[in-house]
């Protein structure tokens, strides 16, 4: 019997939308048959700003014992799935520092190969979304990686409507995450995990 797809899923959020979502897909991988690591990236702003901001306090509390992501983690996964909040259309500063650091598992072949997928969340509709996974998925392509994007692969996917990666609108803390981001999670760590897997045994 082959072993389980390794599947790290890799995320920056401040006030939790990402976490969430980041959970959920580990938890659907995790049903999937993979063994799963849900980890964060590190926090790069200061206190001062994380404190001035009670959402963003309250999470940064209630996360500080999820394990922090190190490059060992994507060398270890046969899948990564990447998380973060958009940024003026781009990759959250914390997040980047994170695909930086990956050079020398770059430059040794040993990121190319794996699958890799992305989730995003934003503030507002149409802020972002699409933008920031297809700048994310620049780094994908450098890797050498097979980019497993959910599409419409699933009736699901009509209801969150963004086939490049599950995503969600969060409107400042007032739409926490819905049926319609769960069940897109499901679908996308499902592909993920199912792609892996053939690979793996390839």
């Amino acid at each position: 019997m082959s072993s389980p797809v390794k599947l790290a899923v890799v995320y920056y959020s401040s006030t939790g939308t990402v976490a969430r979502i980041a959970s959920e897909l580990g938890e659907a991988a995790t049903k999937a048959g993979a063994e799963v690591r849900v980890l964060k990236v590190t926090e790069l702003a200061p206190a001062e700003a994380i404190a001035s901001n009670e959402a963003w306090a309250a999470h940064a509390a209630a996360s500080a014992d999820v394990p922090v992501a190190t490059p060992e983690d994507i060398e270890w996964a046969d899948a990564v799935i990447f998380g973060t909040p958009t940024r003026f259309g781009n990759v959250a500063a914390q997040l980047k520092q994170f695909l930086d650091q990956l050079g020398g598992l770059w430059a040794s072949g040993r990121l190319a190969d794996k699958v890799y997928s992305g989730f995003v969340g934003t503030s507002t509709q149409h802020g972002g979304q699409e933008s920031t996974l297809l700048a994310l998925y620049n780094s994908v392509h450098h890797f050498g990686g097979v980019l497993v994007a959910p599409g419409y692969t699933d009736p699901a996917k009509f209801a969150d409507g963004n086939p490049y990666g599950t995503s969600h609108v969060d409107a400042q803390g007032a739409n926490p995450v819905d049926d319609a981001t769960v069940n897109a999670a499901r679908v996308q760590a499902e592909r993920v995990v199912r792609f892996a897997a053939a690979i793996k045994s390839a």
